[in-house]
């Protein structure tokens, strides 16, 4: 218990003193979770919805592809990524790798099943004939997108919370192609083992609470949302 109590201290500490790699760290965890879980369900979520609605040959095959994506290491496709843009790989001359860019497209390849499968199951919780329903009444494919993302708004922010939690936690993808260079790479997690590998266990720990911190007041927005949505549609 005691180092907890010590990292605790020690994340106060950091605070207070403006410790610059600390607000380094985080700004690059920001600017990278932020823009891959954006890419994510810009993806993810049309994809979803038009894999929801669909019925064609095939498509137990995708799923079953998507649902696999969910659960997929992400050291893998770290490694994956890593292969992408390297040097000599296909997407070498972007000169992406050891950069944010490689770091959010890792990250965005891990989120963008997660999403499809939670969006693509609020979908799912809509009675069968509901887009009929709604097309018979005379909604216009435009209306009735608008509608039916008003009907899962709930299930479309649970997507977003799923594939933020999964992004915030990823270390090993993002060190394989990001580098934890500091100032450039390094952010919150890459930081945590790096200091855990040094044997600084206090600064490990108060990075750990400061990431917790982050995580836990992004899910906090996301659920007052989900529960505003839900207060508006029961009332």
């Amino acid at each position: 218990m005691q180092p907890i109590k010590d990292g605790f201290w020690e994340v106060l500490q950091l605070i207070r003193n403006g410790d610059p790699e600390l607000y380094q760290a985080t700004f690059l965890t920001l600017l990278t979770s932020g823009s891959a879980i954006l890419l994510a369900c810009i993806i993810g979520v049309p994809s979803g919805i038009l894999l929801g609605l669909s019925r064609f040959p095939g498509r137990k095959l995708i799923v079953t592809l998507i649902n696999t994506g969910m659960g997929f290491p992400p050291v893998l496709v770290g490694l994956f990524v890593f292969l992408l843009l390297y040097r000599d790989g296909p997407l070498g001359n972007l000169k992406w790798l050891y950069t944010p860019a490689a770091m959010v497209t890792a990250q965005v390849i891990i989120a963008v099943p997660l999403v499809i499968g939670v969006t693509l199951a609020a979908i799912g919780s809509l009675e069968k004939d509901w887009f009929l329903q709604v097309r018979s009444l005379g909604a216009s494919y435009g209306q009735t997108l608008l509608l039916l993302l008003k009907e899962t708004r709930l299930g479309l922010a649970a997507a977003m919370m799923a594939g933020l939690g999964r992004i915030l936690a990823e270390v090993g993808a993002v060190m394989m192609v990001g580098g934890n260079l500091k100032g450039e790479t390094r952010v919150l997690t890459t930081s945590i083992l790096m200091w855990v590998q040094r044997g600084d266990y206090e600064l490990a720990i108060a990075l750990g609470i400061f990431l917790l911190g982050i995580a836990f007041i992004a899910n906090l927005c996301l659920t007052l949302v989900q529960q505003r949505a839900k207060e508006r549609r029961t009332g």
